[in-house]
């Protein structure tokens, strides 16, 4: 049974940083890519960052220079750290894994940027 646990999320001032954990359980996180998404209530749930099975990042441009996707595979648990945040980062964020087809989602955590 894939499980993903997300948790990090809370209420931060603008310029400040948050760092997002994706504990992993029945899959080797490593073995995957593995999709950070967020959603803003009204609109679509947008991807802002991917670890790629390979090992490559990719970051979307909103997201660009002030994110990044460090992993820790001793601990099965991937993570965002989020940089220089700004209000429009304020979402709902979400990590996710596509196993066999079948796409898999943490219960998201809530960032606030506000000050």
């Amino acid at each position: 049974q894939v499980q993903l646990v997300e948790s990090g999320g809370g209420l931060v001032q603008p310029g400040g940083s948050l760092r997002l954990s994706c504990a992993a359980s029945g899959l080797i996180l490593s073995g995957y890519s593995v999709y950070w998404y967020r959603q803003i209530p009204g609109k679509q749930r947008e991807v802002v960052a991917t670890m790629t099975s390979t090992g490559t990042t990719i970051v979307e441009d909103s997201a660009k220079g002030r994110f990044t996707v460090p992993r820790d595979n001793a601990k099965n648990t991937i993570y965002l750290q989020m940089n220089s945040l700004k209000p429009e980062d304020t979402a709902v964020y979400y990590c996710s894994v596509i196993v066999l087809g079948r796409r898999y989602w943490g219960q998201g955590t809530q960032v606030t940027v506000s000050s």
